[in-house]
């Protein structure tokens, strides 16, 4: 896929259940081709000015890094956090049928 741009993208949600509303709401718009789901997750960070923990659950996402804007505002809409993370990651070199499949799998 010569000219495409893959991505994977990291949030981490609040629980399993909102991790697979998030999921959802990604699959239906075809923003996501597909998205994994790790609970358990122990996150420590600063938050506020102190350091916190919680426990969360990681989405890992597959889409094309033009669908990134897009994808950041659906996510927003349905996340509980104030500030979500979000962050994506270059796809350096893949399978040329798993990357044709994300591109078919996403508008």
């Amino acid at each position: 896929m010569r000219g495409k741009a893959y991505i994977v993208v990291f949030i981490t949600a609040s629980s399993k259940e909102e991790a697979r509303k998030i999921a959802r709401g990604l699959l239906e718009e075809k923003l996501a081709a597909c998205v994994n789901i790790l609970p358990g997750l122990e996150s420590h960070f600063w938050w506020q000015g102190k350091i916190d923990s919680a426990k969360e659950a990681l989405l890992v996402i597959k889409t094309k890094k033009e669908l990134f804007n897009k994808l950041a505002k659906k996510v927003k809409s349905l996340h509980s956090y104030s500030v979500p993370e979000i962050i994506a990651l270059p796809i350096v070199a893949g399978n040329t049928e798993y990357l044709n499949w994300i591109n078919d799998s996403t508008r």
